[in-house]
């Protein structure tokens, strides 16, 4: 089945360049906002459940504040301002540990070594961007061109602006259809398909399954295989 899915994608117009979502995907911070947002619901004695983190997963700060006040039944008790400023305090401190996720260190070699245009396309805010990689900052910036965060558009996902911006600030101005975006959150993929970009879908294990529009979905970025994707073998 595999080769096939893989045969199938190279018949695709091959692609060139590279745009990755980051939390959950390069960096394993969701940890860190589940551990955060766990603690907040523990002080109003409610449970912090994955079905809860999925529907919060990939939405901007304000937006998933919301989700977590109205299913968790806090209006009147926490304001999503106020959910947002305590949780930022506790991931001040938790941020810059972030590692990186399986199959990441092996991806940037690569992408380095073959040269191959990538950036990053991230919901966070510019702060929450350097505070997350801290421990990885150097490498960042030697691997990928530019980064694109949750500050830079106005509609975030599941509208592609944020994607078609990336795109649109690689020197050649790529075609979406020649990108391929990674993406961890529903929401994300949803962005991706959205702006017309081909995606490679990555969800965590802990989630709860869903179907998307995702051309491949893959356990973990350690199953990538850049030929079936016309790129360089890695």
């Amino acid at each position: 089945k595999n080769s096939s899915q893989q045969r199938r994608l190279t018949m695709a117009s091959p692609v060139t360049h590279l745009i990755f979502d980051m939390d959950g995907l390069l960096l394993d911070t969701e940890r860190l906002y589940t551990v955060a947002q766990k603690q907040i619901g523990d002080r109003f004695g409610k449970e912090f459940t994955f079905e809860l983190k999925a529907k919060m997963m990939g939405k901007r700060a304000l937006e998933s504040a919301q989700v977590f006040v109205s299913e968790l039944g806090l209006e009147g008790q926490l304001t999503p301002e106020d959910f947002i400023a305590e949780r930022k305090a506790i991931l001040r401190d938790l941020f810059p540990t972030a590692d990186l996720l399986p199959g990441v260190d092996r991806l940037l070699t690569y992408i380095h070594t073959h040269n191959i245009p990538a950036c990053i396309a991230t919901s966070s805010t510019k702060e929450h961007y350097d505070l997350k990689t801290r421990k990885h900052r150097e490498r960042f910036d030697k691997v990928f061109r530019h980064v694109v965060t949750g500050d830079d558009v106005e509609h975030g996902k599941p509208a592609p602006d944020i994607f078609l911006k990336a795109a649109s600030l690689f020197g050649d101005t790529p075609a979406p259809a020649s990108c391929v975006v990674f993406e961890d959150a529903v929401l994300g993929v949803e962005a991706g398909v959205a702006g017309g970009f081909p995606v490679v879908h990555v969800p965590d294990a802990k989630m709860p399954v869903v179907a998307t529009k995702a051309s491949q979905t893959l356990a973990s970025l350690n199953d990538f295989v850049p030929e079936a994707w016309g790129l360089p073998a890695l």
